[in-house]
């Protein structure tokens, strides 16, 4: 092989993870995006359809995404007897670090910062986690195969009277 042809093929291979981690990003912020938009489908869509590992603490462990999106849509849905949400949540996805395994598997670590408001009963938290995900593709697509959260921070304020609530996401 030619040097030229081996600047080619390093350039090439270099181009190609970067594609990858930007895929692998857009993912990511899909599925906070899901999260912040109540998409139960999207939401479901971030993940891989069997053999997943998920540990989001409190919320449980799950070998399948099924039951994981199954109280991400009573939890993030749940409404008052007016319609309105009773939930509020804010993702944001910070510190992206992603390694490539290979064409088909990668690995990263991300910070979260969450804001959720619990209208019933009344409470605001802010808080931050660092995620632990295995990414794979299938049918095509990279998806989420393993997402372990761990708590850093968390502060849980009572709403105060009279507080201004937008609507949120449409329905």
């Amino acid at each position: 092989m030619s040097t030229q042809d081996s600047q080619i093929a390093e350039l090439t291979r270099r181009l190609r993870r970067l594609e990858i981690i930007h895929e692998i990003e857009q993912l990511k912020y899909r599925y906070l995006r899901a999260c912040d938009a109540k998409d139960v489908a999207a939401f479901r869509d971030c993940f891989v359809r069997e053999g997943a590992d998920l540990d989001y603490g409190m919320m449980g462990q799950f070998s399948d995404r099924e039951p994981l999106v199954q109280i991400f849509d009573a939890v993030a849905r749940s409404r008052a007897g007016d319609g309105s949400w009773l939930v509020h949540d804010i993702h944001h996805g910070h510190h992206p670090s992603v390694e490539v395994i290979d064409d088909h598997t990668a690995t990263a670590r991300w910070t979260l910062g969450f804001v959720t408001l619990h209208i019933t009963p009344g409470i605001y938290t802010q808080a931050s986690m660092e995620y632990e995900d295995r990414y794979v593709i299938e049918d095509g697509r990279w998806k989420i195969q393993k997402s372990h959260a761990r708590p850093l921070t968390s502060v849980t304020v009572p709403v105060p009277a009279g507080v201004m609530l937008g609507a949120g996401p449409k329905p």
